[in-house]
């Protein structure tokens, strides 16, 4: 018996139960089988190779950066510490493309509005083009000093821009990969750039205090919004185009108008730095995630707060659903009561039920306990898909987990231990309460570390 390091790739596999007496194997897909050790409390495992001795492997993690869900919500894409971009097949769970090319930690992925491209940002100062069904690469966007911080397309998808910690923002084409617009002004590191709905404006938002306003067209600088007395995290254009409001760390998001720079609201009552602030699809209020953890919500008339969401943990990333029914953030989905409408009472309308969110160890409901996480299973970033109940989760071990829940499902009373809630995993097994809840426990109880895991989850806690 020896011991070796090997690193730990984000493959996500599915792990059968064994039940072998005075020991438990996991089998493994790849013809591995994973000892625990039931009678000797041992926190080691190890892996079984035919033929071979046992090896117990000490895992090194490949943290995952960020996830991403395609528009159609059939794929995923990951950024990793790996310097890899990885799609996922969202109906299988299954890893079909590794985009190698980065020579640095990837920051960031996002999709093209049609869903054919992906954009990564890098710590190698460049975003990376990739074309989803083929997994080839597009386009090297280089010119930046310094690393990527954002990147986004255009509401046409006919352009990215991108902010660096060089104190740039640049523009692209996405057909022929070439620079088409450098935006120079910020004085210090450009956290994120966004475009307007008519993607004639872009506002970056910096960490001198400021954000500013550009003419997509002349690449020349049209209003500099100054106010904040802290770093300016986020941007965010109203879906009119009319307003942007910006998030600051001086615990305050700010109302401007685009067409003239002026600032027309502060909103106050965070006790911390505010990360993201994105507005509903009616234009009719705002929502903001702090540090103090908590959500926000806003008449952007009044500029009142209307509703105080208890979250728990910092978001730094957030939109409403195009139907105005759900805010996606980084930690998970959060559901609201009824679609937001024009000409309704909104302090009666913003009330949340079933909202499938990860809070610390645990992924809850309506912010009730629902499943307990293992150490090597929390999050480290997440991707939600509003339409199917999805929650994606990578982790600091490299680990990418698919959890769907079907709410329909779950009664009234979902957190008595006694019901019992079953959900189809990918590989097309079902899961009754008891037997995983047994499973967990010996996970807990030897502190045994899984290769792999891939469920789709529908239980109570």
């Amino acid at each position: 018996m020896h011991t070796k390091q090997v690193a730990l790739n984000m493959d996500v596999e599915f792990w059968q139960v064994i039940p072998m007496g005075s020991i438990r194997l996991y089998f493994h897909p790849m013809e591995r089988l994973l000892l625990l050790h039931p009678r000797t409390k041992r926190s080691d495992y190890g892996i079984h190779q035919p033929e071979s001795n046992v090896e117990f492997w000490k895992v090194i993690p490949v943290k995952s950066t960020r996830l991403c869900i395609s528009p159609n919500g059939k794929i995923v894409a990951s950024a990793s510490e790996d310097e890899t971009v990885r799609l996922w097949d969202t109906s299988t769970g299954k890893q079909y493309g590794v985009l190698g090319g980065h020579t640095e930690e990837v920051n960031l992925v996002v999709f093209s509005p049609n869903g054919k491209l992906v954009a990564s940002a890098s710590k190698d100062d460049t975003v990376r083009l990739w074309d989803t069904s083929t997994g080839k690469q597009c386009g090297v966007l280089e010119g930046y000093t310094e690393k990527v911080i954002s990147a986004v397309f255009s509401p046409d998808g006919k352009l990215v821009t991108s902010a660096s910690d060089d104190t740039t923002v640049r523009l692209w084409d996405t057909s022929t990969g070439k620079q088409c617009g450098i935006l120079e002004g910020h004085t210090e590191e450009v956290n994120s750039a966004v475009f307007s709905p008519d993607g004639n404006l872009i506002a970056s938002a910096s960490w001198d205090n400021t954000a500013i306003l550009w003419d997509t067209s002349t690449s020349k600088q049209c209003g500099v919004l100054e106010g904040h007395t802290g770093y300016v995290n986020s941007a965010a254009f109203s879906p009119d185009g009319k307003l942007v409001a910006t998030a600051s760390s001086d615990r305050t998001v700010r109302l401007w108008d685009a067409s003239t720079g002026k600032q027309c609201g502060v909103l106050e009552g965070h006790t911390s730095g505010v990360n993201s602030a994105v507005f509903s699809p009616d234009g009719k209020l705002v929502a903001s995630a702090s540090w103090d953890g908590t959500v926000r919500f806003w008449d952007t008339t009044k500029k009142k707060i209307i509703e105080i969401i208890e979250t728990h943990d910092s978001i730094d990333i957030m939109k409403f659903s195009d139907d105005g029914t759900h805010l996606c953030t980084s930690r998970g989905l959060l559901q609201l009561k009824s679609s937001l409408h024009s000409g309704g009472n909104p302090e009666l309308a913003h009330t949340f039920t079933h909202s499938l969110y990860v809070a610390d160890r645990w992924i809850t409901c309506n912010m009730k306990k629902l499943l307990w996480l293992p150490v090597d299973y929390r999050l480290s970033c997440s991707a939600v898909n509003d339409t199917a109940n999805l929650l994606v989760i990578g982790s600091a071990s490299g680990r990418v987990i698919f959890i769907s829940i079907d709410f329909t499902a779950l009664p009234a009373a979902y957190l008595q231990p006694s019901v019992n809630v079953a959900s189809k995993g990918f590989l097309g097994y079902k899961f009754p309460c008891w037997l995983f809840h047994k499973l967990i426990h010996w996970l807990v109880y030897f502190r045994c570390k899984l290769n792999q895991w891939n469920c789709s989850l529908g239980m109570v806690w």
